[in-house]
């Protein structure tokens, strides 16, 4: 398993999936995932899914400039550091962000155990 290639393709997957069925996301997460949106934390697929389905935007489109990953402990899990745009209508100028995700195998796969988001203002 080259951990480029699976951070690669699972950042391909992701941010494909938010763009296009923001609901399609609550896979990737298990009851012990958190995610810390811009300071705030939502624990569990649930709430996880509630706060991305509230964001005040309809349709958005995120372009990826910088991904990188290292292994993360014993377990085989990864974290990968994501930096990139997110535009979230035609005439809006694109806004930067910053996103870490630390994945951990389940079943020949892997899941989202903390997500944490940011955008980079200044």
């Amino acid at each position: 398993m080259d951990p480029d290639a699976v951070a690669k393709a699972f950042v391909e997957h992701y941010y494909r999936t938010f763009d296009s069925n923001r609901a399609g996301l609550v896979g990737l997460y298990q009851e012990g995932s958190m995610l810390t949106f811009e300071g705030d934390k939502f624990l569990g697929p649930a709430a996880i899914a509630g706060k991305l389905g509230s964001l005040p935007f309809q349709q958005c489109q995120h372009t990826v400039i910088t991904v990188d990953c290292q292994p993360s402990g014993p377990q085989g899990g990864m974290l990968v550091f994501v930096s990139g745009s997110i535009r979230t209508g035609p005439e809006d100028h694109p806004l930067k962000f910053s996103q870490v995700f630390h994945l951990l195998p389940t079943g020949g796969s892997f899941f989202v155990q903390n997500d944490m988001f940011r955008l980079n203002y200044g």
